[in-house]
């Protein structure tokens, strides 16, 4: 039943009909959610379409309405396998300053790890498994950046310890429809800054005083 929920190759009038009204497994969802984060890779489906998509098998309770979610898509016979990345992801740094961004499948579960190094991950246009995805952070003298949508519920439940945890953004009215991002774990002698919305990278190789000199002029309405 896994291949035929992955291909929406269910039809009803046929002997299927009784597996159609099947209650849909974790597993299930899961499997369709492969295949919708591969075809948006690919670019068979839009962010949009996607994330549409994505709320509906996430809320589907019977194979029935899985099936249509992915029957225009193509077979994906590594959907079994793609379900532990759905599941889990890493990205570290250490000793080193790593950026993740662009198009790029976050885990339900993605751990964050910066030792003694910075990272940047970004998960505006990243391919999210769920409409709620947790940050589990590993910093240990580092510095680590999360930039998420513009319309993502933070929430931060993590420790700190001589660090600074901070979230920057307001909250757009009406973002209960946005993404669930959740921050867990500690933060050590370190900084973890979530920023919502767009984060200009370059900022990062500024000094101090250009960044708030630019920051100033912004809101005086400078225009050189």
């Amino acid at each position: 039943m896994a291949d035929a929920v992955s291909r929406g190759g269910l039809q009803p009038g046929t002997g299927d009909e009784v597996r159609l009204e099947m209650r849909a497994s974790d597993a299930d969802r899961d499997r369709a959610a492969v295949v919708l984060g591969n075809a948006v890779a690919a670019g068979r489906l839009t962010t949009t379409e996607h994330a549409e998509r994505l709320d509906a098998v996430y809320a589907a309770t019977t194979v029935g309405q899985l099936a249509p979610l992915t029957r225009d898509l193509p077979a994906d016979q590594a959907a079994d396998a793609g379900i532990a990345a759905v599941d889990h992801a890493d990205v570290t740094a250490r000793f080193s300053k790593v950026i993740r961004a662009g198009r790029w499948v976050a885990g339900r579960r993605t751990r964050l790890t910066a030792r003694f190094g910075a990272l940047t991950v970004n998960l505006v246009d990243a391919v999210l498994p769920g409409r709620e995805i947790t940050l589990d952070i590993d910093a240990f003298c580092g510095k680590l950046i999360v930039i998420v949508p513009a319309g993502a519920q933070v929430i931060d439940q993590g420790g700190a310890l001589f660090a600074k945890r901070a979230i920057y953004g307001r909250e757009k009215p009406g973002g209960a429809d946005g993404p669930v991002i959740r921050l867990v774990g500690d933060a050590r002698f370190s900084k973890v800054a979530v920023y919502r919305g767009n984060y200009d990278l370059r900022d990062e190789q500024m000094p101090p005083w250009v960044r708030q000199l630019v920051a100033s002029r912004s809101r005086e309405g400078y225009d050189g």
